[in-house]
């Protein structure tokens, strides 16, 4: 299973990381599944010349900016659309600047790929959008937690194994 780990990263305090290095630990080590997160992917398909110095083409050279963002977002929408099994969505702040999460949640949604939303904010302070396009939104990361483990957790995926083993008899 590949999880991938949507929420704001341009304008997001820390760079939309903190959230991301704290649940990837668990979506790896205990429930065994692979994990994208784009925030520390900074390389994906760019060059050493791209990388260094895109965010500065922005304000000096806005068409190789585009050029290489579109890249980025080629890349990111192809790996929802291909490789993700789920996507988790962390959305904290009511007022943060995010281009990419809702057109991702989009693509999944479309895709009929589960999206699953952690907020601590309130349901009228969310996009219905975004709202629209999540299956499931959870008030912690905690919460997040446990229903995965409920659903992905290694005896959960044992049991279903065996089930189907048998069924397949």
């Amino acid at each position: 299973m590949l999880a991938y780990l949507c929420g704001p990263i341009e304008f997001a305090n820390g760079g939309g990381k903190m959230w991301r290095q704290k649940l990837t630990p668990f979506l790896r080590d205990q429930l065994g599944h692979r994990v994208y997160d784009p925030a520390e992917d900074e390389k994906k398909n760019l060059t050493d010349e791209e990388v260094a110095h895109f965010r500065e083409w922005k304000t000096t050279d806005t068409e190789r900016f585009r050029r290489v963002v579109r890249k980025i977002i080629q890349f990111d929408l192809d790996l929802i659309e291909n490789k993700a099994d789920y996507v988790v969505c962390f959305w904290s702040d009511a007022n943060v600047q995010s281009g990419g999460t809702s057109a991702e949640l989009t693509l999944a949604y479309r895709k009929g790929i589960p999206v699953y939303m952690v907020t601590e904010l309130s349901i009228a302070q969310v996009s219905g959008w975004m709202l629209a396009c999540a299956d499931q939104v959870f008030s912690s990361v905690d919460e997040l937690k446990s229903f995965l483990s409920s659903r992905f957790g290694r005896e959960k995926q044992t049991q279903l194994w065996k089930e189907n083993h048998l069924r397949l008899r």
